[in-house]
């Protein structure tokens, strides 16, 4: 039986600033044993018998940056696929998209193994057997959702209500579903026995969610099938993808798959099970995956303490020293530090909210920059004049571009680089420059087999992102 495991990747994961950005969310975090989140979520996908690909849904700014995450763990060389959307339009479109695409390529008897790319789950061996589960379940016709036991009263999390009576091989069918609870409602379904927290996660046949979707939310199959007849089909040696029309995909209802479908449909299955899960919610679920030391403290980075008990610091980059506090969250980033009471680790996400409203970048992007040709990093910016290191992967290019507000000068670091400079064509090593006048057309490629590293002086009335047209570009985003 084919199962296509299919990685939601959509959530900006604003709980987790300063760390997780719009683009840099969540699922690319790198976690205390090197591995990020959506690495994690392929391998164990990877991991399970009968997967013949993996098929991702995420915004197309970060295809690249996935992709480098992928490559870096596929050792097997599986195959992806890529749905690539403009915008989010929340889970029911996703999902509606994800089993169009896979009933025109694998057929509706296929069935699909919907992850969130951001959950983390301990125990895959458990992970494997409901899953195993969720398909023979799944085989005769049910929406399968795994359902997490809950340990404690969690007031963040969705419930499942399954029914007690008439169990279903391996599962239990869905009562109902429930919203958050306050604190009282939540310890009420912990000691009923039969709630469970709702994971996010789902397995279905093909033809059958898409059945149950026309039933059940036919205007959002229609208008994504609409989406899909006016979309880019492409196809490579790496992967295939299809990119989403922005117009259409405008159209389609901003719904969860929960209001659509789950909590709608009479064929909804639970597979109650215990798998070390956790969606990694806050920093308080971050600090979780570091062993304490003697004062309750938690550190990742260089940390000094006197007379400080049960902190957590997330600071790489430079020494932090705390004196004589308590039950702080402290996250440091180059570019901003976010420091906050353990008990408001949720409110985190009401920083963002202002950051947005007074359109501060901070919210977006990091320092460090990724494209898909490398990365950027701002060393500093100042009035007329900006520097920044960049650093261009083994034989990627940037696109054939010019500013109209600003001039560049390049100095090569280390590798060699190939410009084009207006109608020159230069090849610079070590210590080399070339200077580009604003106007003019330009390009940087990196021929060699080692990382082009070089410090980029730009000067100008105008330094924006947004001065770029680009003529020519290897990654689809030529304007001109």
């Amino acid at each position: 039986m084919e199962l296509i495991p299919v990685i939601l990747s959509g959530g900006v994961g604003s709980r987790l600033w300063p760390v997780s950005r719009e683009a840099h969310p969540k699922p690319f975090m790198e976690l205390p044993d090197g591995q990020n989140l959506i690495q994690k979520t392929f391998l164990r996908a990877a991991r399970l018998e009968g997967v013949v690909e993996i098929l991702t849904v995420t915004n197309r700014e970060l295809l690249f940056k996935t992709e480098d995450e992928y490559s870096a763990v596929n050792k097997a060389k599986l195959a992806q696929g890529f749905i690539l959307e403009p915008f989010g339009r929340n889970t029911a479109a996703a999902v509606a998209a994800a089993a169009l695409q896979l009933e025109a390529t694998h057929g509706p008897d296929a069935q699909m193994l919907v992850l969130a790319a951001d959950h983390l789950i301990k125990d895959e061996e458990a992970f494997a057997a409901a899953v195993a589960n969720a398909m023979a379940l799944a085989a005769e016709g049910w929406l399968v959702t795994f359902g997490i036991q809950p340990t404690y009263a969690e007031t963040g999390f969705g419930y499942i209500e399954a029914q007690k009576a008439a169990p279903l091989k391996g599962g239990l069918k869905v009562a109902r579903f429930v919203e958050k609870p306050d604190l009282d409602t939540a310890q009420a379904y912990v000691s009923a026995g039969n709630y469970y927290w709702n994971s996010g996660m789902f397995c279905f046949r093909v033809g059958t969610v898409l059945d149950e979707l026309r039933e059940h939310a036919p205007d959002v199959v229609a208008a994504v099938s609409k989406t899909i007849e006016q979309s880019r089909q492409t196809s490579s040696s790496k992967y295939r993808c299809l990119t989403l029309n922005a117009d259409a995909f405008g159209e389609v209802p901003d719904i969860s798959i929960d209001y659509a479908l789950m909590e709608r449909s009479s064929k909804v299955a639970t597979i109650p099970c215990d798998i070390g899960w956790s969606d990694i919610g806050s920093w308080n679920a971050v600090s979780e995956l570091t062993d304490p030391d003697e004062n309750g403290n938690r550190f990742e980075g260089e940390v000094l303490s006197h007379g400080s008990r049960n902190n957590y610091v997330n600071s790489e980059g430079r020494l932090t020293a705390l004196v004589g506090v308590e039950d702080l969250l402290v996250i440091d980033t180059p570019d901003a530090v976010m420091i906050a009471h353990k008990d408001h680790a949720q409110d985190v996400k009401h920083i963002v909210n202002q950051l947005k409203a007074c359109s501060h970048t901070v919210h977006l992007l990091h320092r460090t920059v990724h494209r898909p040709w490398g990365t950027y990093t701002t060393l500093e910016n100042g009035e007329r004049f900006k520097i920044k290191r960049i650093v261009v992967k083994p034989k990627a290019s940037l696109s054939l571009q010019m500013h109209h507000h600003r001039s560049e000068h390049w100095i090569v670091v280390s590798g060699t680089a190939v410009v084009i400079n207006d109608k020159q064509e230069l090849m610079l090593h070590t210590n080399e420059s070339t200077f580009i006048r604003a106007g003019h057309q330009h390009r940087l490629m990196n021929p060699g087999v080692i990382d082009l590293v070089l410090i980029e002086v730009q000067s100008g009335d105008y330094l924006g992102e947004d001065d770029i047209v680009r003529f020519e570009d290897n990654y689809g985003r030529t304007d001109a």
